[in-house]
């Protein structure tokens, strides 16, 4: 790949145990840079039997893993952490590669999915057992938190470092050990992170990475007991169809699946910071993130406002490669995701609602290049309203209550990010507890952090990736009763 300073941070092997390998069979998958189609490398199309091979190394290397007193733990997840920061600029060129990003997002993308190791790795050291006051004479319950066993992780392609980092930092900070399958179009990113574990010194089986064919390899993991949990962002629809895999062996689940968060900006609002954050959480990643602004619900009073606002600041967006210098704003995966965009915003018009500025595909930039777009007028009949768009198409609607607003908010099936405007106080606690979402930003989009808890309720998901339940996730109560005393 080019432009990088360590080439060797590029694996075309899957990491098994202590081995990079190919498929069984030879096969492999194309890896495509979302500007312009071209080639950027392959990776092993693997299937069950590997799959099985790497919980076979999971489940040989959790032992002594899990028996490592926490502090020792810590000092190899430290170690990780530091070649990250130390190879942190190559980690972002090949995130803008694969993904598209442009290089400043992929930069803080990597910086941040980093930072939630070093918090898990001394937050392991504090997982604490009770001594239960005692129910009877003579008896003394305690408990005691124990890693879970083998997990696996299934990670999506808008946020490849960041949600691989997030999640093997609390598992193996647990005291777990990993088998990940990354998204077929971004599977370098994790595979370098991989490769900067082995540097580290984390022991061989504690981290393996299989890529290939999705089915078979999540059917591998579900009829697999020796797997205690399996950690998934993506879709519902997916995270539905993974649940049902792993019922059979009884696993833990944390999901965090798909979001349609409304963005609600009241008349007492600072405008110029509303439009701000509203352009922090709506384009970010060109809108493919799961806790992006889809819906944008303005109060009648500062609607025409706001909206000027607004056009101003997406119309002068850069779009482009990501590797360009003042790029904002990348390329969508692939073409399909252009094309749904589009087929969004023809929906809209024809319903009546109004192009205030893009509304088009790019095709002169790339197959995969959709303008930053803002609506005005949806409705609730609209796919924008109902669906997770994951563009950059910003559509705006007017509400004139606070009971309205709460009341077209909350009609959604999902329920993972919200986002409040507002400078009253008592609006702001009120309406973030009637919001039927598992975090609410108020007057701030950057909602991820090593020290909270985020994940979503409804079907957003359930679990929470940051803060101490990120890692009780990973990590069972067990009671021991002492008697005879």
């Amino acid at each position: 790949m080019q432009q990088l300073s360590d080439a060797t941070l590029i694996r075309h092997k899957c990491l098994i145990g202590h081995k990079w390998v190919d498929a069984d069979d030879g096969a492999v998958i194309e890896v495509l840079n979302p500007l312009d189609g071209a080639k950027l490398g392959t990776v092993p199309r693997m299937g069950s039997a590997e799959t099985i091979r790497a919980i076979d190394a999971a489940a040989d290397a959790f032992p002594a893993w899990s028996g490592l007193i926490p502090n020792v733990r810590a000092r190899l997840l430290h170690a990780w952490h530091g070649e990250i920061q130390r190879h942190l600029d190559d980690l972002a060129r090949i995130l803008t590669l694969e993904q598209g990003k442009p290089f400043a997002e992929a930069r803080g993308e990597v910086a941040m999915g980093a930072s939630y190791i070093p918090w898990f790795a001394e937050e392991a050291r504090r997982a604490y057992g009770a001594v239960i006051p005692v129910p009877r004479r003579g008896v003394q319950p305690i408990t005691r938190l124990q890693p879970l066993g083998v997990v696996a992780a299934i990670t999506p392609w808008n946020f490849p470092s960041s949600m691989l980092a997030r999640k093997a930092a609390a598992i193996l900070a647990a005291g777990c050990t990993l088998v990940c399958k990354p998204a077929s179009a971004t599977p370098y990113s994790v595979l370098a992170l991989a490769e900067l574990a082995k540097r580290a010194d984390i022991p061989d089986g504690v981290i393996n990475v299989v890529t290939g064919t999705p089915s078979a390899i999540s059917t591998a993991i579900g009829g697999d007991f020796r797997v205690r949990a399996l950690t998934f962002t993506g879709s519902t629809a997916v995270g539905k169809e993974l649940m049902a895999a792993m019922a059979p062996t009884m696993k833990r689940l944390c999901m965090e699946l798909g979001g349609n968060a409304p963005f609600l900006v009241f008349d007492d609002a600072d405008l110029e910071k509303a439009v701000d954050v509203c352009m922090a959480s709506k384009f970010r990643n060109a809108g493919q993130t799961c806790i992006c602004s889809n819906r944008i619900l303005v109060q009648r009073g500062v609607h025409d406002a706001f909206v000027k606002g607004l056009v101003g600041k997406v119309s002068a967006l850069k779009v482009g490669g990501g590797t360009e210098p003042g790029v904002q704003c990348g390329p969508l995966i692939d073409a399909d995701a252009a094309r749904k965009c589009d087929a969004m915003v023809q929906d809209a018009t024809g319903k009546g609602a109004k192009v205030l500025c893009g509304g088009t595909l790019l095709p002169d930039k790339g197959p995969g290049f959709f303008a930053p777009t803002v609506i005005d007028g949806m409705t609730p009949d609209m796919r924008v309203f109902r669906e997770e768009i994951f563009g950059p198409i910003a559509p705006v609607m007017a509400f004139d209550t606070e009971k309205e607003a709460v009341r077209l908010a909350n009609d959604t099936e999902f329920g993972l990010a919200s986002y409040v405007c507002t400078r009253d106080l008592g609006r702001s606690l009120r309406v973030s507890a009637a919001l039927e979402y598992g975090m609410v930003g108020v007057n701030d989009a950057v909602l991820a952090m090593p020290e909270v808890p985020f994940g979503g309720i409804k079907d957003s998901g359930h679990g929470r990736e940051g803060g101490f339940e990120g890692l009780r996730d990973f990590m069972e109560t067990r009671y021991t009763l002492l008697g005879g005393l």
